[in-house]
């Protein structure tokens, strides 16, 4: 008999719910949680379906997560088709199975098991659940948030179910983020022939060493929760394509990943005084999208280390480690936030999997968690 983890991972897992798009998962997820009594608050913005469903009252701990998935890449390499969800050597596939379906329904699971056993707990049980969370971000947890702290909504803690562990459930708990801001950057020069260099302005030649010295550059060194900030450049595009025309504008993307050692002010301020003084004639734009943020030991990492080492028999590493999550937009509320969700080896790859007990294991991870939080 498939247990209702399982069984609720897999109806998600049929629905191709490629970003930004819910496809129906979102209805099956609000059916289950009306029927234990949550109060469900439909919040859709342009193309992304989200919700946010509270039962009871008070300190709350709210539950995240999404319901869009990555698309799925070569379907011929899968060993089943993407949406079909198979189970084999106890493994279950599908796309999203890891990230994040599978942590959905765990969590559903986890409430409805919660408030099987405690219907008249102490405190507010809630649910921030987004179609948006793959692609741009924009319409989704962003701005659920805005319109909870603009009605001065509380939220003390919660947990964001990404696949968080590395080989083991629970074996790394995300407490932070570092903040992420990405630059467009274009050199201007002057178009010409190749053989009249004098006549043109490669602007290639003239980045090529202040791109060096931004690559070199030793942003700062961290500190106790957070690695180094990171520079990488991205993408590089110049040129027509002709090998006999210099090109008269070179595009560069390079992305920071900063620790709350760098503000993004001082990232946008320090490359701007290195390109003026290598005297380029540049226009470069930012998007910042997130900015850092960390959840020291308190009431919240607790009850997520109790859990774990409750039922795995390990103790987490707390990592700050990896991409973005929307954690960077609910840690804006003030909230303690921290990620637990399953392995992440196969997250965006083809033949996505996660292991089937891992989730009935997480599920009642999320349950403890909740025993110690809301009752």
């Amino acid at each position: 008999m498939i247990c209702q983890v399982i069984e609720l991972a897999q109806q998600l897992i049929k629905r191709p719910s490629l970003s930004p798009h819910d496809e129906g998962c979102q209805q099956l997820l609000i059916a289950r949680l009306k029927a234990i009594g949550f109060t469900i608050e439909k919040l859709d913005f342009d193309d992304t379906q989200n919700f946010w469903a509270w039962r009871g009252e008070g300190q709350t701990l709210a539950f995240a997560g999404h319901t869009d998935v990555v698309p799925v890449g070569d379907e011929k390499c899968w060993h089943n088709p993407p949406f079909e969800p198979t189970i084999h050597d106890s493994m279950l596939y599908g796309r999203g199975a890891a990230d994040m379906k599978g942590s959905l329904a765990a969590m559903v699971v986890a409430a409805e098991r919660f408030v099987a056993a405690n219907a008249t707990h102490q405190g507010r049980l809630a649910f921030l659940i987004t179609s948006d969370e793959e692609a741009s971000a924009v319409h989704g947890t962003a701005k659920v948030v805005e319109v909870l702290m603009a009605r001065n909504e509380q939220l003390d803690y919660c947990l964001v179910g990404e696949p968080s562990s590395t080989d083991r459930v629970g074996d790394v708990v995300k407490n932070g983020r570092r903040g992420s801001i990405t630059a467009n950057l274009r050199i201007h020069g002057v178009q010409g022939h190749i053989a009249y260099p004098h006549l043109a302005d490669n602007p290639v030649h003239g980045a090529i060493p202040a791109l060096n010295e931004l690559v070199a550059i030793e942003w700062d060194q961290g500190n106790e929760f957070f690695p180094p900030t990171s520079m990488q450049i991205a993408n590089i595009r110049a040129g027509t394509g002709s090998n006999n025309v210099l090109p008269g504008e070179l595009w560069v993307q390079f992305n920071f990943r900063f620790s709350p050692e760098m503000t993004d002010a001082m990232i946008k301020q320090r490359c701007n005084a290195l390109l003026d003084r290598h005297q380029l004639n540049y226009s470069i734009e930012w998007h910042l999208s997130g900015k850092p943020f960390l959840t020291p030991r308190g009431a919240l990492v607790d009850a997520v280390v109790n859990a774990v080492e409750h039922y795995s028999e390990l103790t987490p590493q707390l990592l700050t480690t990896g991409g973005t999550s929307d954690g960077r937009f609910i840690a804006q509320m003030g909230a303690q936030v921290v990620e637990l969700g399953p392995v992440n080896a196969t997250i965006h790859k083809v033949n996505e999997c996660v292991n089937a007990a891992d989730l009935q294991l997480l599920s009642r991870m999320y349950q403890r968690i909740m025993e110690q939080l809301v009752t």
